[in-house]
């Protein structure tokens, strides 16, 4: 007698299975785009309320937070500075991040896994790893990453004072240092003042060579109660004055780097402004931070050599549009082999030039925590943490305008024994121009060449160690209205 089959009662186990299974795929997907939701249609209605209740609420609050970002963005940008603020945003990601990764396991639970023939109860415990990987890894790694902001805020700037705009404009001493066997930063090499309008961002940067001499330095200040005449003696150049108040820190009692602030004291001597803030690159470590938004791209006008002065030139940077890494952007801003001090000056300015173009918002996001790194080990700033969030504002506003630049240098200047009369007013006139065209920018703004940094342009221009112009009549990029029509 042959055996006897029950097809209709497998086909009805079969179907059940089937019915379950999708049922447990439609609690996991219910949890991930409603949290809580598998739990109140399945009987957990107390968790389910709670779930959908606090995800309501944040998603409240984001959608607040951005409505309020697109009419007033200083609310972003002062949540991105703001210590407390970010500790906050750090815990409520985390604590998301469990929570969500717990409803997952608890729909998985839901679903009745022992219930499901074999192959769906890997399937179904591959999905919900899945998920809890996908979902509660992404919380996680935003909750690091505010963390790595918090830290980095934390690290490098303090609770310093607080200065008021000048006349409408923030002067910025910026500064580029060699660094040594045990600090950096003693001899600034690079010296440059930064002037941007308070409301529109509109920047004009004041440069100044390291070899100037015979300057003064404001009244009542502690270099002018050493030097009532100026800073007029032998080997006495402007990037000294660091060195020389580094051999006498009893006489800034107060300050906590004596060397930039006699170097202060003597740029405000020479340009009439008054200083709020300053930043010291370590132009060693510069390089990393290159490296760290991932190179920039440099209109490379001549042949630039890696090394010389007094060591080998091992290499060279050759002309056109070139991808430069760290090591390359370091010597093609410092580079003095068969060239000068200011046409260096002038290829300085168009790496900050390039650098200001070419770091955009997706670069800075998803290479943060490798520009944080970099960064606290390559600037030092005394601007206060409280101020942040202006000078994001005003960083995103200058990103979209033209950088004039004016270097007071030959043929403009003798630096052995400048006219301070003379840059002073040469100062005035600039500001006043850059506040014109913020006032009319469509009559008075620049026409912009075609070019900038990586382009090339219609016409081969004379230049000198990788800067358009020559010693004798000037540097394009140290005197222009628009930087990168001259890079």
């Amino acid at each position: 007698m042959p055996p006897v089959s029950f097809p209709a009662l497998d086909d009805r186990n079969v179907r059940s299975a089937r019915v379950r299974f999708r049922r447990a795929v439609a609690l996991l997907v219910m949890t991930l785009f409603v949290p809580g939701s598998a739990q109140l249609v399945a009987g957990r209605k107390v968790i389910g309320r709670i779930a959908i209740r606090v995800c309501l609420g944040l998603l409240v609050v984001l959608g607040l937070v951005v409505l309020l970002g697109l009419v007033w963005p200083g609310l972003i940008y002062w949540m991105l500075s703001n210590t407390v603020v970010l500790a906050l945003i750090r815990i409520v990601l985390f604590v998301v991040a469990v929570a969500w990764a717990g409803l997952f396991v608890d729909a998985w639970r839901l679903g009745q896994p022992l219930g499901l023939l074999q192959k769906q109860r890997l399937a179904m415990v591959g999905l919900n790893g899945l998920l809890c990987i996908s979902v509660a890894g992404t919380l996680l790694f935003a909750s690091h990453m505010v963390a790595v902001q918090r830290d980095f805020i934390t690290t490098m700037f303090g609770d310093g004072l607080v200065t008021d705009a000048n006349h409408g404009r923030y002067n910025v001493l910026l500064l580029g240092g060699d660094s040594g066997a045990d600090r950096w930063g003693l001899r600034p090499d690079s010296i440059n003042v930064a002037s941007i309008d308070a409301e529109t961002g509109h920047t004009v940067l004041f440069g100044l060579p390291r070899n100037m001499a015979s300057f003064p330095f404001p009244e009542d200040s502690v270099m002018a109660e050493q030097f009532p005449d100026g800073f007029d003696c032998d080997g006495c150049y402007l990037n000294s004055l660091s060195t020389w108040a580094g051999d006498n820190e009893e006489l800034f009692t107060g300050y906590d780097d004596p060397g930039v602030e006699a170097t202060i004291e003597g740029v405000e001597g020479i340009t009439g402004l008054s200083i709020n803030y300053w930043t010291m690159v370590n132009m060693q470590g510069f390089r990393n931070l290159v490296d760290a938004v991932g190179g920039v791209q440099m209109n490379v006008r001549d042949r630039i050599p890696i090394g010389g002065i007094g060591a080998p030139v091992t290499g060279y940077i050759e002309p056109g549009p070139q991808h430069l890494d760290g090591f390359e952007t370091l010597w093609f801003a410092r580079s003095r082999e068969s060239t000068d001090d200011y046409s260096r000056m002038a290829r300085q300015k168009c790496v900050m030039n390039a650098m200001l173009e070419q770091l955009s918002p997706r670069v800075v996001i998803t290479k943060f925590e490798k520009i944080a790194e970099a960064s606290e080990n390559v600037i030092s700033t005394n601007l206060p943490a409280s101020e942040l969030d202006r000078f994001m504002d005003l960083a995103i506003k200058a990103k979209s305008q033209p950088v004039e630049t004016m270097s007071f240098v030959p043929p403009m200047v003798d630096t052995g024994d400048p006219d301070i009369e003379e840059i002073q007013g040469r100062v005035t006139d600039a500001i006043e121009r850059s506040r014109s065209r913020d006032e009319e920018p469509a009559a008075t703004a620049p026409e912009k060449e075609s070019g900038g940094a990586g382009a090339a342009v219609s016409q081969t221009p004379t230049t000198t160690g990788g800067s358009i112009g020559s010693l004798s009549e000037g540097y394009k990029a140290n005197d222009v209205e628009d930087l990168g029509s001259a890079c």
